[in-house]
């Protein structure tokens, strides 16, 4: 499938042409823009490759968050003997948000800046004092990198209601002496509830109602087919790599493609198929971005979902004795949908001459972008919905950053001052009369310093909580970036909120990165 197009997609080019126009973006709403980290000459890019679940298939937070929590919920009382009292919770979708830490042996929810300081941390559902906070993640030696078996990380959508439940447990248990064994600490009550997650995806439940009725939990895209159809029309090979089985992908993609479920009058249909080169399904990403996990790659017979072995007999490798190797070419090319197997048998498939010339578009940052990045080299296209709303509300309140830069540097200013007044006080040799005038000054100073931080935390919160009541802006926490927009700095080329975005721009656009600046190069160019 190779044609010729440049090894290195991350290579800069002298082609003018490769740029769509200058007026492109501008006519792109903030909010379906696609924001560049690391360049990525499309011109460059021979497949592209997309993940099914919160990718190309948006979930609805109000009806699928809410259907995993009350299965989970479910699970934990009738098979892991949790009291009844938890089948009448209710659950708010809204509460959590990506980007956030699990402190699973204390039982707190902490967001973190990019350095990994603790800026907003909850036991449970209550805010944590600064004290506290201190007193539990400042108060060491050696700083907590937050990666340990004691942490788990809210990276995934699927993660938003196991996250909340497990803040209502911790709450139940501190409040409700007795109602949970004593023997179930925090840590092993986050591990109950991850037992329940896992039993409602083995016995099917989710993907079962999902796929009675999928405009329930799944939003209609119309954007998907044209974008789909472009990449096609422009020679790229587009592939979909998703860890679903194909059951379940068949009932989503029809659903998404053509409209079409399990109880409308016309049949599944494959249909689907024609805008993709390849499906692997049932990928068990992200050990599929490893070539040498040896997972066998079976043929997908679409009719009738059987199995079917792609390595004509190839041996296994005896104990002892050396790798089996992967055949060169995978037979019964004819086939497009497959499960299992690894990257290399992708690339194979794809035909592609480097890994670079892969643009592989998901929404996991671990389990999509960072492997597919950091081990194989591919570009990488995040998908980050919130930043819909994250961006609009950015672009219209240009006059609050503004003013909260001007107390921020105005309390910057009166701190100076008042450390300059304190050091003479305590330094300087004076008389009696010159220090009483330092001292009212100080005084005031310190009156002052007082009223000006108390309106900036206000100004701060207030323009936080335009994002987020309890957490704020996702991409940030306080002055620095967040932990999570660290991360999609760091693995992701490309950004944006959905993945039909991809089609409002020229399948040839050069995405270059704006230009990256130290600390003292922004001051000096602000002056």
């Amino acid at each position: 499938m190779s044609d010729g197009r440049g090894i290195n997609a991350c290579e800069e080019s002298h082609d003018l042409g490769l740029s769509s126009f200058p007026e492109e973006r501008q006519n792109i709403d903030i909010g379906q823009q696609i924001f560049c980290n690391s360049a990525v000459n499309m011109n460059s890019i021979v497949a592209v490759g997309f993940d099914m679940d919160y990718t190309l298939a948006q979930y609805k937070p109000e009806t699928f968050e809410s259907l995993a929590y009350y299965g989970t919920v479910e699970k934990l009382v009738r098979n892991l003997g949790y009291p009844k009292e938890l089948l009448e919770w209710s659950f708010d979708w809204t509460y959590m948000v990506r980007g956030l830490v699990l402190d699973k042996k204390r039982g707190n929810i902490l967001k973190m800046d990019r350095h990994k300081y603790v800026k907003i941390a909850y036991h449970g559902f209550r805010l944590l004092s600064k004290d506290e906070k201190v007193a539990t993640y400042g108060n060491t030696f050696i700083k907590d990198a937050f990666d340990g078996p004691d942490y788990a990380h809210i990276d995934t959508f699927f993660s938003l209601a196991e996250s909340y439940l497990f803040a209502q447990l911790v709450d139940y248990k501190d409040n409700n002496p007795g109602q949970i064994s004593e023997v179930k600490d925090y840590s092993r009550i986050y591990a109950d509830v991850r037992s329940a997650v896992d039993m409602c995806h083995r016995d099917g439940t989710l993907k079962e109602m999902v796929a009675k009725d999928p405009k329930k939990y799944i939003n209609e895209d119309d954007t998907i087919i044209p974008m789909l159809k472009m990449l096609k029309s422009s020679g790229r090979t587009v592939f979909l790599v998703t860890n679903s089985l194909w059951d379940y992908t068949h009932v989503v993609m029809n659903f998404l493609i053509e409209a079409r479920t399990i109880n409308s009058s016309s049949s599944l249909s494959s249909n689907w198929l024609q805008y993709f080169d390849f499906v692997i399904t049932g990928s068990a990403k992200p050990s599929f971005f490893h070539d040498k996990n040896r997972a066998d790659l079976f043929a997908v017979e679409t009719e009738s979902g059987k199995l079917i072995n792609t390595d004509n007999g190839t041996p296994l490798a005896q104990v002892g004795g050396p790798a089996a190797e992967l055949p060169d070419q995978i037979p019964n090319k004819h086939y497009k949908v497959f499960q299992g197997g690894n990257v290399s048998h992708l690339h194979k498939l794809l035909n592609v001459g480097s890994s670079s010339q892969v643009l592989y578009v998901g929404d996991h940052i671990y389990g999509d972008i960072l492997r597919s990045k950091k081990a194989l080299g591919w570009r990488t296209m995040f998908i980050v919905p919130e930043l819909e709303k994250e961006a609009r509300i950015l672009s219209s309140s240009s006059e609050t950053r503004k003013k909260l830069k001007l107390l921020r540097g105005e309390r910057d200013k009166i701190e100076d001052q008042v450390h300059h007044l304190k050091w003479s006080l305590e330094h300087e040799d004076m008389d009696n009369s010159e220090k009483e005038k330092l001292i009212a000054k100080l005084e005031l100073l310190e009156g002052y310093r007082a009223r000006v931080r108390a309106a900036h935390q206000e100004a701060q919160r207030s323009f936080h909580q335009q994002f987020h009541p309890v957490w704020g802006q996702i991409m940030k926490a306080g002055f620095q970036n967040s932990r999570f927009a660290h991360q999609v700095e760091r693995f992701a080329c490309l950004y944006t909120s959905q993945v039909g975005n991809l089609g409002l721009y020229s399948p040839n656009k050069y995405y270059r990165p704006v230009e990256n600046f130290m600390v003292h190069e922004s001051n000096v160019l602000s002056l």
